[in-house]
């Protein structure tokens, strides 16, 4: 009999084992686990518990009597039928019910929905699918305007903090209304069985449906004094989280997500794991095998890159010709590259390296370039460090909960691994494999200022405003925001050399904003941190575009190249930064929309400036902008060849 299709495509864990915590539905988790091919082990970990003389809710109804709240979130069902009964004795329920019904309330879901019908009320506004705190920020933007108005929340269980950073970015004032807490259950022992698992590497997935399951288990972990044993339990397996909240409690907590659904439910959570998690355990075994690699290979001057005209640049001594790379050398002046990037999302396709390599190795063979960078982007390294990114269509980069005050810092993570980046670490290995073996291979990172621009922000910014209020207003606020990114920023780095990379490339697109006083302030001793800490005679490459009054101070950086944008002359850009250093740079990219005679006459410009000194690397002042013709950028790699060539 033949198999139909949808059963050849039904999602399996193919045996896995599969922990989970729920409690309420452990019953209806447990068999959707087994219905997927996974062995369940589904321990419950926590208990409602009321919070019992709520003085924090009464206060909160009476504020809403005398009109001091504006807006009211209902995040859940059970937690509103929980502040209704706490304030029952205390405050005239009818009263209170009629005057919630003059104002805006907010529903998450059908669950708060039904348990305020059973009062007699219906929301203002209702949450779309999939009903994360994001849904509640994009109902709010879309219906209402809570800047300077007081937002009631009421909580369940444990606080959003990414909510709360949400309308407090808006400009609301948050009145946070707990209603019930998560105890552990009554008997750990079940509980406890389920870390010693973990902690013994007998688990392969672990499903957390709720943030508090994160504190409770690791609550057990220390009174079980397995702090160690089960960090790396939980590293070795897949974790797969239901939301953003739970994802951010995890991360917190630097334990690593693998892992959301597109949709925070239950199902779609299991659905996940099935489908994905036999893959994802490959591939962090994978990962694990690239980092661990031993240091002897990184510099071996037998491989055949190690004498090849970029890396001998890179290291200042004479070539036979100027080796040229180009900045967005794979992007959207390709069509190979467009076919590709039609057929996905920018965030996935950096999340899928296999195609990384197949776009990067072809720009490289099309352009007959010295070098390949790995096909990335600055930003995703941010999404472990608990920023909610997403590349908005017509918008670009978007952060969704941007620290603006000194009391978010502790929302920045550090990077404790790069487990959860482990789809760059295979781009960078892949790509090392399917390039020609003389061909070096640049990975690369954001700087710190920048990257801090962006999570500060929260996307781009012209004015820079709420990056240089912070910086000005609390240096030690920012001296921790740096000090995070530098341990996260070298050990990414470094990874990526583990991984294959011959050179890292650090790009500070954004710290052009400064001057030379606040540079050397707020960022040189980061940029210095990163650089003396990388991989011991590795390249490192240090772009910084916007302000060339800055160039000797990037010299200060510490790294052998920096690179120099088109706004100031080669000549003038290397004698800033002295000769014993390399440079790279630096064409205007928008000479390659000219006809080939200028294209030809510019880039001699820029041969002459060098005077055939050691060390230059031909490379455009930035990337390849999207309507330069594909012709015109082999021209020039064709170009720099011959008039270099000695």
């Amino acid at each position: 009999m033949k198999e139909n299709a949808s059963e050849k495509k039904q999602p399996h864990f193919e045996g896995l084992k599969v922990a989970a915590f729920e409690s309420r539905r452990s019953t209806e988790m447990s068999n959707l686990i087994s219905k997927m091919g996974g062995v369940p082990d589904v321990t419950p970990s926590m208990r409602e518990i009321p919070i019992e003389k709520n003085r924090v809710a009464i206060d909160f109804a009476h504020r809403v009597l005398t009109g001091e709240i504006n807006h009211v979130l209902i995040l859940t069902g059970v937690g509103f039928e929980y502040l209704m009964e706490a304030i029952s004795k205390s405050i005239n329920q009818q009263q209170f019910i009629d005057t919630l019904s003059d104002i805006t309330t907010v529903c998450r879901g059908p669950k708060s929905v039904a348990a305020m019908k059973k009062f007699g009320l219906s929301p203002t506004l209702k949450v779309s699918q999939p009903n994360t705190w994001r849904e509640i920020l994009t109902t709010l933007d879309e219906n209402t305007n809570v800047a300077n108005q007081v937002v009631g929340v009421q909580e369940y269980g444990v606080e959003n903090r990414s909510l709360i950073a949400g309308l407090e970015a808006r400009g609301a004032e948050v009145f946070r209304v707990p209603v019930y807490k998560w105890g552990l259950p009554e008997d750990c022992s079940d509980l406890t069985a389920a870390v010693r698992r973990i902690s013994r590497r007998e688990t392969d997935v672990i499903l957390f449906t709720s943030a508090k399951q994160v504190d409770n288990l690791l609550s057990i972990v220390e009174t079980e004094h397995l702090e160690d044993e089960f960090r790396e339990g939980i590293r070795s397996a897949i974790v797969a989280s239901i939301g953003p909240t739970t994802s951010e409690m995890l991360r917190s907590k630097s334990l690593p997500v693998d892992l959301e659904p597109t949709h925070p439910k239950m199902g779609q959570l299991v659905l996940s794991a099935a489908e994905k998690s036999r893959l994802l355990l490959e591939r962090k075994k994978q990962v694990q095998i690239a980092i661990s690699k031993t240091g002897e290979t990184v510099l071996d001057p037998n491989a055949e890159w190690y004498n090849s005209p970029f890396l001998k640049a890179c290291r200042g001594e004479p070539t036979d010709v100027t080796p040229i790379w180009m900045m967005r050398q794979a992007g959207r002046y390709m069509q190979e590259y467009r076919s590709v990037r039609s057929q996905t999302t920018f965030l996935e396709l950096c999340k899928n390296p296999s195609l990384c390599s197949e776009v990067m190795c072809t720009a490289v063979d099309r352009l007959g370039v010295d070098a390949a960078i790995i096909f990335s982007d600055l930003l995703p390294i941010l999404e472990p460090m608990g920023m909610d990114l997403e590349f908005a269509k017509g918008e670009g980069p978007v952060i969704h909960n941007p620290i603006r005050e000194s009391k978010d810092v502790d929302r920045l993570l550090e990077l404790e691994n790069v487990d959860s980046l482990h789809f760059v670490m295979e781009t960078v290995s892949q790509t090392r494999d399917d390039l020609p073996a003389d061909l070096p291979l640049i990975g690369f990172t954001g700087a710190p200022f920048t990257l801090a621009s962006y999570a500060i922000e929260g996307g781009s910014s012209k004015s820079y405003i709420h990056t240089k209020t912070l910086m000005y207003r609390d240096p030690i606020a920012w001296q921790e925001i740096m000090q995070r990114f530098v341990r996260s920023i070298t050990q990414y780095s470094n990874a990526q050399i583990a991984a294959g990379a011959q050179v890292i490339q650090i790009f500070d697109s954004w710290v052009g904003c400064l001057g030379p006083d606040d540079y050397r302030r707020f960022v040189l001793p980061y940029m210095q941190a990163i650089i003396r800490n990388i991989t011991p005679g590795i390249p490192v490459i240090n772009f910084g575009t916007g302000n060339p009054e800055l160039m000797p101070l990037y010299a200060e950086g510490g790294s052998q190249v920096i690179g120099a944008d088109w706004r100031i002359s080669l000549k003038n850009a290397w004698n800033h930064i002295g000769y014993e250093k390399s440079i790279q740079g630096n064409l205007d990219p928008l000479v390659l929309l000219a006809d080939r005679k200028t294209i030809k006459k510019r880039a001699q410009e820029v041969l002459n400036q060098a005077e055939n000194r050691p060390g230059h690397i031909f490379n455009l002042g930035h990337g390849i902008v999207p309507q330069t013709p594909v012709d015109n950028a082999i021209a020039l790699v064709d170009i720099v060849h011959e008039l270099s060539s000695r």
